[in-house]
């Protein structure tokens, strides 16, 4: 499988990376290490992940799907095989988001042992909390670099202004640049990434990793009318998908699916893997036909009148 560059860095990922949100959340230690043997059989090598995931799962309290990660890495032996993605800033009960230096050196001492490495290959600002300088979380950064303890930064969920003040001062000061950006992007939420973050990272070069990218499962089309909003806990949050224009969305996967004989997750991520400002999809897995979604997704070639139906089937009104 063709390896894509993380933006300025000298990692290279599978043209899908594995969501580890469900880890130690909707799947266990045992079935979180299975899924992770198969996604990786499969030649992906990139995982996803978060000192908070899964914080929100009762009886969970953070780190989590790290502790998960770095077990299944030390057991199977394959550390240098595999990239992992980490993120600081989140809530972990604290009761707010934190990017302050000493919150983010005390973050990554603990998911550097909870991941059992001795360096995070590429380390993000999970979430602004819009009251930290920059230049003092570029400043964190640079600390854990020279330590040796992080190799490359990233952000996710940044304003266009706040990441290009970031940039600026990188560039200023001589601190670490932002070399991959997480922003939400999928067939159905387009305009905040490509009105918005999007013109920023093509300008300076970032790699784009995409967050939700089958829109919390709307995408596979398990969810096409109300009476489908029971099939899953995450039913409830399909509603606002249900109008017209979502509704021509799947209309379009159900044509392009048939065409090429694979999943509408697969024509969905394959849209992102053609999109030519994303390096890679997120999308997460809890069974193995989802990671055959992200094998179809890989292997398809989707043609111009393909990503010219799906692009005209989500399109939506501009902002002047």
């Amino acid at each position: 499988m063709q390896k894509r560059r993380l933006g300025n860095t000298e990692l290279y990922t599978a043209p899908i990376v594995f969501g580890g949100n469900v880890l130690g959340w909707t799947l266990n230690e045992k079935e979180a290490f299975a899924i992770l043997d198969e996604f990786v059989d499969l030649g992906f090598n990139t995982i996803d992940t978060a000192d908070a995931y899964s914080t929100w799962a009762e009886g969970n309290k953070g780190g989590e799907s790290e502790t998960i990660i770095g077990n299944w890495m030390k057991a199977r032996g394959n550390q240098k095989d595999v990239t992992v993605i980490t993120k600081v800033g989140s809530d972990m009960g604290q009761g707010h988001k934190d990017i302050s230096e000493k919150y983010i050196l005390k973050a990554a001492e603990d998911s550097l042992k909870r991941l059992q490495v001795e360096q995070i290959e590429l380390y993000l600002t999970h979430w602004d909390d819009d009251k930290t300088p920059v230049e003092e979380t570029l400043g964190a950064y640079q600390k854990l670099i020279e330590a040796g303890k992080v190799k490359y930064i990233g952000a996710s969920n940044l304003s266009p202004a706040r990441l290009k003040a970031s940039l600026e001062a990188s560039k200023k000061h001589g601190l670490p640049r932002y070399e991959v950006f997480q922003p939400e992007y999928n067939l159905y939420n387009r305009q905040a990434f490509e009105e918005g973050i999007g013109p920023v990272c093509k300008a300076e070069g970032l790699g784009v990793i995409t967050y939700y990218s089958l829109a919390s499962g709307f995408l596979t089309g398990k969810y096409r009318t109300e009476a489908d909003l029971g099939k899953s806990v995450r039913g409830g949050g399909m509603k606002k998908y249900l109008n017209e224009r979502g509704k021509r969305i799947l209309a379009a996967l159900d044509t392009i699916a048939d065409k090429h004989n694979i999943s509408q997750a697969g024509v969905a991520l394959a849209w992102l893997v053609n999109k030519p400002e994303v390096t890679a999809p997120i999308a997460s897995a809890t069974k193995s036909k989802h990671l055959q979604a992200f094998a179809e997704a890989t292997r398809v070639n989707l043609t111009q009148e393909d990503m010219e139906l799906l692009d005209q089937a989500s399109a939506y009104e501009k902002n002047n």
